[in-house]
């Protein structure tokens, strides 16, 4: 068991026995704010805490199951800014999973640093390694030592008591009582390690779940080979795959080693299986890479950040390389960049016009650089915003080639027509730059530009004449200070003019004005408009079909509206259904544009690009997003949401309150499939909530639509507090009935069991009843 070998380690690898002392280190959080902390790793290995001093009050900072990786000092950030005062050998970095802010440390010396760092990295890679069942040993693990308050190694009942109210369980205290005595079988009035498991057995034990069992085991105990084959044909819809799977699933899940030589599935097999990514909702053959990447980059969508930097919200929110580290390994594949002149001759990253910090755009460069490929290795865009000098725009040309070096693409390929974007699979491992390009018969003549805000200085040539439809945002309401820098920009209104050596980098993506579709069509051979969420929205409701047929062969990029000061995001999924390629979102922010867009790009490899349907790729498509004539059959989506396991609390104001869960399960795609509905709650259950309800959803363009489940903490007086929620593209729906689906933006793991559907023409006959 894992949660044995990590007890191993404990007592034998010499970093982790010098992490269990303690060590006093500098927590930075700012150039400002530098404070000594005592961290120590406790004696389940599993969990870091902090205290002002070595022997006071210590609580919880962080678990190893929420650290990504861990990063020597010279790679961070914050620390690179402070290296005059705290070396960069003495630091280093814990990065979280998710959204967390990062945990940057400094050590009394290099040798304590190492000690963190290779001691912590060891633990992340243990925990990375764990197999299911080794999950669940050491889920188990960090429950008993939460539970075991006077760190004693056994459990009292008032200790009990303590853990079921932690893990959202409200129950009868006679109830618990005789749980608790069933599994004391030493009768030494505590739990102890396999009397704590079976105590848990007890408490999990799934009625719904152990009822399916049975309904397809002829003695109640196991599922022989011919009655798993039974239920995965009848209930997963398997069919014809059914029997070789079964004996796969039997050797992946069974526990004990006597059930796989006999070809049988345990009670604890059929939990491991459902509880696995076979069992999932979402369709395992759709995680790898599966779709043609040889196609037209116009013909996918393209997993797109808005102004990357930014860390918060777009007037006074910090910019920092760890924009696009975090965008880059989600799977972005264009990141912005908007660059301004600055000190020194060197280029600045920022949000123009607003008090937003700045970061050089030779360290950008150098991120990108590091880490485009470490998720996907299909092509990244650089979106570049330029509003430099002819001087400054040279600087970013020579960062670009210099810093990218191959990676970057800097001249066409030799086998692609001129009058067609190059597919993903041929730009594999290749950086592009999307920006304004020169005329090729003439270099002091550039397209007008995109940014009608730009303040690029020319020394030559002719103004370029505003786009209308720019990438620059409304300007938001200005505060005094904002007022200021915008005067003293509008003071210094120069002609612009874009540098040859920044143009010559632009091969495909070249940044074009749109005036109408009419015009784009006569015009360009490719190239790339951007749109406010705004104009967009305009243009699909008088003119979708026009809009279809322009994405069939050009690019097009949707931005968030300027007023959106906060970083909040749209619904991504409006633009998709016009064809759309690189709807940009503020990444920043979770929220429900963030989780439909995970959802849609959690399919082919999580590598940031999905075919479009083959409807928004027919340059004679008759398909309108806002007037949708049936392409395909409508479907009949039938989903029953059964129960629910291990719910979170909800933050830190309900600590001490039970969750009331139900469940909303929404459908977004065109405008008519577009609907949610949703479950009664449960009182005072979070742990293992059943619901029980079937829901029908009617599906028009099920090539579109995306399947969003999310369960919510009912609150009577207030509006109800999010949990968690899962979303997947409805096409990567696993095509069975009695599935799991797993919620994330939780602090902990959570599941619930299904019984979805497959999308059927008409409705089946009947429900089977769970």
């Amino acid at each position: 068991m894992m949660a044995l070998l990590i007890q191993s380690r404990l007592i034998t690898d010499p970093n982790l026995l010098l992490m269990q002392e303690g060590t006093l280190m500098r927590k930075v959080r700012s150039k400002t704010w530098k404070k000594i902390r005592h961290f120590r790793l406790q004696n389940d290995g599993m969990t870091v805490w902090q205290s002002q001093q070595a022997g006071g009050y210590a609580k919880p900072i962080f678990s190893i199951s929420d650290v990504e990786t861990v990063r020597m000092g010279y790679d961070s950030e914050l620390l690179r800014s402070v290296a005059e005062e705290l070396p960069l050998e003495l630091g280093f970095t814990v990065v979280f999973h998710g959204r967390r802010p990062n945990l940057d440390l400094v050590a009394n010396s290099a040798e304590e640093a190492q000690i963190w760092i290779q001691g912590l990295q060891l633990l992340v890679d243990l925990v990375t390694s764990m197999d299911q069942q080794e999950r669940l040993d050491q889920w188990l693990s960090d429950w008993f030592q939460r539970g075991d308050k006077n760190q004693d190694g056994r459990m009292t009942f008032e200790e009990v008591q303590r853990l079921l109210h932690l893990m959202n369980v409200e129950m009868d205290r006679d109830y618990a009582l005789s749980l608790f005595k069933a599994a004391d079988v030493s009768q030494s009035e505590t739990l102890e390690g396999e009397e704590f498991v079976q105590f848990y057995k007890a408490l999990t034990k799934r009625n719904e779940v152990q009822e399916l069992f049975e309904n397809f085991s002829s003695d109640g105990q196991k599922l022989t080979l011919l009655e798993f084959v039974d239920f995965l044909r009848e209930e997963q819809k398997e069919l014809d795959r059914a029997p070789d799977l079964a004996l796969k699933f039997i050797n992946r899940y069974e526990p004990s080693d006597s059930g796989k030589r006999r070809h049988v599935l345990s009670m604890d097999g059929f939990l491991s299986y459902l509880c696995s990514k076979d069992g999932n909702i979402f369709n395992p053959a759709c995680l790898p890479i599966y779709q043609d990447m040889t196609q037209p980059m116009n013909h996918y969508f393209i997993n797109s950040s808005h102004n990357t930097y930014l860390l918060g919200d777009q007037l006074c929110g910090q910019s920092s390389v760890e924009g696009y580290i975090r965008a880059l390994k989600r799977g972005c594949r264009c990141v912005e960049v908007d660059i301004w002149d600055g000190p020194s001759g060197e280029p600045i990253v920022y949000h123009g016009h607003t008090l937003t910090s700045r970061i050089l755009f030779k360290d950008v460069v150098a991120t990108v650089a590091q880490y485009a490929f470490q998720t996907s290795d299909y092509p990244v865009i650089l979106s570049l915003e330029n509003h430099c000098s002819w001087e400054q725009q040279q600087t970013m040309a020579q960062h670009l080639t210099e810093i990218l070096g191959e990676l970057l693409l800097n001249s066409a390929l030799d086998d692609v027509p001129l009058s067609q974007l190059p597919s993903p699979e041929k730009l594999r491992g290749k950086i592009l730059v999307k920006g304004k390009k020169l005329s090729s018969h003439e270099e002091d003549n550039e397209e007008e530009e995109e940014d009608s805000h730009s303040e690029v200085e020319r020394r030559q040539g002719t103004e370029l004449e505003p786009d209308p439809y720019s990438e620059a945002e409304p300007q938001p309401v200005p505060v005094p200070e904002l007022q200021l820098q915008i005067k003293d920009k509008e003071d210094k209104k120069a002609k612009a003019i874009l540098c040859p050596a920044l143009s010559a980098l632009v091969i495909y993506l070249k940044s074009v004005s749109f005036k109408s579709f009419a015009h784009s069509k006569q015009h360009y051979y490719y190239g790339i408009s951007s749109f406010s969420e705004t104009k967009a929205k305009h243009l699909i409701k008088e003119a979708g079909n026009d809009f279809v047929h322009h994405n069939t062969w050009q690019l097009s990029r949707i931005y968030p509206s300027g007023l959106r000061t906060d970083s909040s995001n749209y619904n991504p999924q409006e633009f998709w259904n016009a064809g759309c390629q690189m709807v940009a979102l503020n990444m920043q922010t979770a929220g429900l544009g963030m989780d439909i867009c995970d959802g849609l790009f959690r399919q082919n490899g999580g590598c940031g690009y999905v075919l479009k349907p083959d409807f928004l790729r027919d340059t004679q498509s008759s398909f309108h997003p806002e007037k949708p004539i049936s392409l395909s059959k409508a479907k009949i989506l039938l989903v029953q949401v059964i129960s629910g396991q291990q719910l979170p609390k909800v933050g830190n104001t309900k600590e001490k309150s039970i969750v009331d869960p139900l469940v909303k399960v929404e459908l977004f795609g065109i405008r008519e499939d577009t609907t949610r509905q949703e479950t009664n709650y449960v009182e005072n259950n979070g742990f293992n909530p059943y619901w029980g309800e079937t829901f029908c959803f009617h599906v028009r363009v099920p090539e579109l639509a995306v399947l969003r489940f999310v369960v919510k903490d009912y609150d009577w007086r207030s509006r109800n507090d999010f949990i968690g929620q899962f979303t997947l593209p409805l096409s990567c729906m696993q095509q069975g009935e009695t599935v799991l689906g797993t919620l994330v933006n939780t602090a902990t793991q959570a599941a619930f069991l299904l019984t979805v559907f497959p999308p059927h023409p008409r409705l089946p006959p009947h429900t089977p009843a769970l």
